[in-house]
């Protein structure tokens, strides 16, 4: 048993989705659309030139009723008898304009799409880049499946928007204003009779809209859980199957899939009745024009040609008001959507590199810890008051129980958050003000569990320096001693090491990340207890190469196990949040205090 096995990360167990429910993106659905719009340049990229395309094909529908009249009135039923010449003119011109207008619309729906993908590229770029800019607290507070769904989900429900629902809020209006228009000058009464069967329309619009945004709100919040459900349940699978548990997993996704499954129910269902709406009152309208207008022909002065092209103009209003159905539901996916992205976006970001930035000296650093109180959003401080002092070039091991204030020390030190009271600083130079490249240049960390991304070793260790060449590599694996173990791999540096460097055992994933931390040669190098949970063959290669990898540079190391604090230069004992005791492992045994403790417990462990 080890005096110590576990982060004290913040709270991960009891992380919500901050991002949902502190929602940053306030005001109604046009304010978000508005603000949707604004941070997606993208989208209306040639919009004008697309509408007014789409403005032709709309003008070219309207055309056709007209023309449809002049052959009835003028060629069927002219006074001579059939004039076939007028009939075939019309049908031909007809026929050039339902051309032109199918070969606009296909261009228009080209240019649309085109958009439409640049708009989910450029946003999901930027969603994801925002993502990297997050702090350690907002990590801590959102799920990763939340932060993906982020940017794929929720990116993705902007796509039938994007394509085509802003589009038809930009020309059916249109649409509609041209048809009443032409509806006006063939018969003004008929046009009432019309205006009249769509009057309920808009009261009963306005209230599946209210309720159908709320409801497509919840649906996203859902999706996202999901997708959290899903990528944690997929990701903790060899521990589900170890314990026997993965019947506790599959109801923990199939409840997250019953949530999302009951909220688009409800969801569709206002859509639903959208689809009710404009295709009843639509087909009220229609028929209220032909039984009125065969009554009143003679009254009003509408002629069989006049009554035809009525009837057309009316079928026209169906068209944008049925679409009317999918386009409400678009948007509202779309602010839902919006909504949530924005959300996301609008985070403040907690550490702002400088620009240029204060550069630090190469070689190794001085740390200087200056008063430091830390603590995550909502939680008690995790750090209280801290004052420590690394003299340039030495191995220092910090040291303490689970939650004590070590692994976020460390992370302090990497800058992945800041303090919110003190200061950090790296040769004199307060880390705040030390530039991005600069400060990664100077400071890296090795994290327990030794990340390696799906590819072969060659590039997980080319990830520690952008540029390196295969020479550079070749130097970092023979200083710090790797180059046998490397030969012995199957394929030697193309080895695949699989999904998250699972092909290689915890020891050689180990092996990779310190390479790759050597090849960045920073001047700081931090160890999240690199040697834990390794076979003791492994450990020596290990323990040999981080020797190595110490000479030259100051080494922090994160000590879930007392081995590594012997071998060091200066023992620092965490305890709840403070600096308890500072020493050497020999003064700190001797002293009788927390470090005894932890000593004993160990001495004990190993026994």
């Amino acid at each position: 048993m080890t005096a110590a096995t576990e982060h004290d990360t913040g709270p991960d167990d009891a992380s919500i989705d901050v991002l949902d429910d502190a929602p940053t993106a306030q005001g109604g659905a046009i304010e978000i659309l508005r603000r949707g719009i604004a941070t997606s340049p993208e989208l209306t990229v040639g919009l004008r030139a697309t509408v007014m395309m789409g403005l032709g094909v709309a003008v070219s529908r309207l055309v056709i009723p007209v023309l449809l009249q002049r052959a009835i009135d003028r060629g069927i039923l002219a006074e001579g008898g059939v004039d076939t010449g007028t009939v075939v003119r019309s049908a031909a011109v007809i026929a050039v304009v339902v051309f032109v207008a199918a070969m606009v619309s296909y261009l228009t729906t080209r240019r649309l799409v085109e958009a439409s993908e640049g708009t989910l590229a450029g946003l999901r770029q930027r969603a994801f880049r925002k993502v990297h800019q997050l702090s350690i607290a907002d990590h801590n507070e959102t799920r990763r499946g939340v932060l993906l769904a982020r940017v794929t989900s929720d990116v993705e429900g902007l796509a039938r928007f994007a394509q085509w629902g802003l589009y038809a809020w930009s020309v059916n209006p249109a649409v509609l204003l041209g048809t009443l228009l032409v509806l006006l000058w063939y018969s003004w009464q008929l046009t009432i009779v019309v205006l009249i069967c769509y009057i309920p329309v808009i009261p009963l619009l306005r209230w599946l809209q209210k309720h159908q945004l709320a409801a497509y709100d919840r649906l996203r919040t859902a999706v996202s859980e999901m997708v959290a459900s899903f990528s944690e349940t997929i990701n903790g699978l060899p521990v589900l199957q170890a314990y026997g548990a993965t019947e506790l997993g599959r109801r923990r996704v199939g409840d997250a899939v019953d949530e999302r499954y009951d909220r688009a129910i409800v969801a569709n269902r206002y859509m639903s009745g959208v689809f009710v709406v404009g295709d009843f009152f639509g087909a009220l309208a229609l028929a209220a024009v032909t039984v009125i207008g065969v009554q009143q022909a003679d009254a009003w002065g509408i002629g069989a040609g006049d009554l035809i092209a009525i009837m057309f103009l009316t079928t026209l209003l169906l068209e944008p008001t049925g679409e009317l159905a999918e386009t409400l539901d678009q948007t509202q996916t779309a602010v839902a959507s919006w909504r949530k992205i924005l959300n996301l976006l609008d985070r403040p970001v907690d550490v702002v590199d400088p620009v240029p930035g204060r550069p630090v000296p190469n070689g190794p650093v001085a740390v200087d810890v200056e008063g430091v109180t830390f603590s995550y959003r909502g939680a008690d401080p995790v750090l209280k008051d801290v004052d420590l002092r690394i003299p340039a070039g030495t191995n220092t091991a910090i040291v303490g129980h689970t939650g004590s204030g070590k692994s976020t020390i460390a992370k302090l030190l990497c800058r992945f958050a800041d303090p919110q009271v003190g200061e950090i600083r790296l040769n004199g130079i307060p880390l705040a003000e030390v530039g991005g490249d600069a400060r990664l240049a100077t400071v890296r960390m090795v994290p327990q569990d030794g990340f390696l991304f799906d590819t072969t070793v060659r590039e997980n260790i080319g990830f520690g320096r952008v540029g390196a060449t295969d020479a550079d590599i070749a130097a970092v694996l023979e200083t710090l001693s790797l180059t046998e173990w490397v030969q012995r791999l199957p394929k030697g540096l193309e080895t695949e090491v699989g999904e998250r460097g699972t092909s290689l055992s915890v020891g050689e994933r180990q092996l990779v990340a310190l390479a790759r931390a050597a090849l960045a040669d920073p001047g700081l190098l931090i160890l999240d207890e690199a040697t834990s949970a390794v076979d003791p063959e492994t450990d020596q290669v290990l323990t040999r190469a981080i020797r190595r990898l110490s000479e030259g540079r100051t080494l922090v190391s994160i000590a879930h196990r007392l081995a590594t604090a012997e071998a060091a230069d200066l023992v620092v004992v965490f305890d709840a949040g403070r600096i308890a005791e500072i020493g050497t492992h020999h003064e700190l045994v001797d002293a009788g205090g927390p470090y005894t403790a932890l000593h004993e417990a160990w001495i004990g462990s190993t026994e």
